[in-house]
């Protein structure tokens, strides 16, 4: 067998948001944590180990959370960390390789062919890879390595929680074949339900079922995906000039928004953590998007192709205030806003001249250093202050 046959490495950083907040507080270490939306309307975004066993996952509601595992410490997110952290990160991924693709700000394939020549293994340039994050940022994080690249995103999962797992080459339908079909990318719900009426319930059942007959029941380009991750067929390498497309954020209120001004002050709200996004991530974009839910769930959203690449706090909310207008309310009160930028480009790029030196933007510009220097809560608007001077909390 060549060696390092085994070239596709992922990594999955573990409870990534609960693990980045015992860095910031220890005294969280072994017990139960929940990150999320801690509002009425919230959602787990993160669980550590101890509450996923007892039942606590992300995406569920935040009360039923609160009624698993009552004891458990509720954390709001901290996203300005988590980017942080996820640099540092990254950074020990490209250490390794620069044949790096990112999926979250958590997880990640390598290409790590070519370490051939300074490791003696796949499973060595894992081991390696798992003790330098630790041993540089502080987290646990699970690998899984095999010489197909959908099959490595598996074997990581297995692997948890801060574990590494290799799938030799040729053993792969070994791996593959007991587990349940539902694990397979393209598989969500209905198309379970459908398999389930042929008899699939493995990975190994769906292999045997003959694609024309695939066809039939869920159709030909969803067939042919299936069949060949069955096979373990998986042409694609690792993308490392993928480029991040947007960055957007929103929210959902704990209490219907009824007032223009509450609408307003918390759209800006969202314009300034977009604009601390982008600056981090070193964009700019040239396309501006809002989006307004109302209580009856209905969604709008409104966007913009701008003259001027935006990334300023106020050159964003200039385009998101206008666009906002153009959503009709009628009275109806808001239960999600939200704001993103597309059209991205590196913020250092060369700019097209302009005359309107916006004294603004400098002024965002030196409320972004203050914050790099001494975190997201250092400068903010007076807008964001309540009646009795403190500053309201983020919904």
């Amino acid at each position: 067998m060549e060696r390092f046959a085994e070239r596709f490495l992922h990594v999955d950083m573990d409870a990534f948001f609960v693990e980045v907040e015992r860095r910031r507080d220890p005294s969280l270490v072994g017990k139960p944590v929940v990150v999320g939306g801690l509002g009425r309307r919230g959602v787990v975004a993160s669980a550590s180990y101890e509450a996923r066993a007892r039942g606590v996952h992300s995406a569920m509601p935040m009360g039923e959370a609160r009624r698993l595992c009552p004891h458990a410490r509720f954390i709001p997110p901290s996203h300005g960390a988590y980017g942080a952290v996820s640099a540092e990160v990254f950074a020990v991924f490209r250490s390794f390789t620069p044949l790096v693709e990112g999926l979250s700000v958590d997880e990640a394939f390598l290409d790590i062919a070519g370490l051939r020549l300074h490791h003696e293994s796949p499973d060595a340039v894992g081991a390696a890879l798992r003790a330098r994050i630790r041993d540089e940022v502080g987290l646990p994080a699970s690998v899984g390595i095999s010489a197909v690249k959908f099959i490595s995103k598996l074997a990581s999962d297995a692997a948890k929680p801060d574990g590494q797992l290799v799938v030799a080459a040729g053993s792969e339908l070994d791996f593959l074949h007991p587990m349940p079909v539902r694990r397979l990318w393209g598989v969500g719900e209905a198309t379970r339900v459908t398999l389930e009426t042929l008899g699939v319930k493995t990975v190994g059942d769906l292999a045997g079922v003959p694609e024309p007959l695939l066809v039939k029941r869920i159709g030909p380009s969803l067939a042919r995906h299936l069949s060949q991750l069955a096979a373990a067929i998986d042409p694609r390498e690792v993308e490392p000039d993928s480029k991040t497309k947007s960055i957007s954020v929103e929210e959902t209120y704990d209490h219907d928004l009824e007032s223009d001004g509450d609408i307003e002050r918390n759209m800006l709200r969202l314009c300034d953590r977009l604009a601390s996004r982008l600056h981090r991530a070193g964009y700019v974009g040239r396309v501006v998007t809002v989006k307004v839910r109302f209580a009856s769930f209905e969604t709008f959203t409104r966007s913009e192709t701008v003259v001027d690449d935006v990334g300023s706090t106020p050159a964003i909310w200039d385009e998101a205030r206008r666009l906002l207008q153009r959503v009709e309310r009628a009275g109806r009160g808001v239960r999600l806003l939200g704001v993103g930028v597309s059209g991205l480009a590196a913020a250092d790029a060369p700019q097209q001249l302009s005359l309107d030196d916006r004294p603004k933007d400098k002024a965002a510009e030196v409320v972004e250093e203050v914050r790099d220097r001494y975190g997201d809560n250092a400068v903010f608007r007076a807008s964001f202050l309540g009646q009795d001077g403190q500053k309201r909390r983020d919904e």
